[in-house]
């Protein structure tokens, strides 16, 4: 609570990494619900606009270095959860 927390996220690919890569991270409460996407990348980071993480997630990743890791600044207790990385690199999944 308080510091910074890394989320890290390594991912390797056989295709050549692209403009068509896809980074998708999504949260689950602890306590259960619904999913929903926190942030986005293609070609350019794009954090979440709304909910809870809105104006707290910084992209920390390198596509080129195979890493989509992200930072939540100001972490709390209530944002336990699961959080999931989705990479998708076209044909590569």
């Amino acid at each position: 609570v308080g510091e910074q927390a890394l989320l890290k996220c390594s991912f390797r690919s056989s295709s050549p990494i692209t403009e068509s890569l896809l980074v998708d991270w999504t949260y689950r409460p602890l306590t259960g619900g619904q999913m929903e996407t926190i942030f986005h990348y293609r070609s350019v980071p794009h954090p979440t606009t709304a909910g809870k993480f809105k104006d707290r997630i910084i992209w920390v990743g390198n596509v080129a270095n195979g890493d989509a890791s992200i930072a939540i600044q100001s972490p709390a207790l209530s944002d336990n959860g699961t959080f999931i990385c989705s990479v998708k690199n076209p044909p590569d999944v």
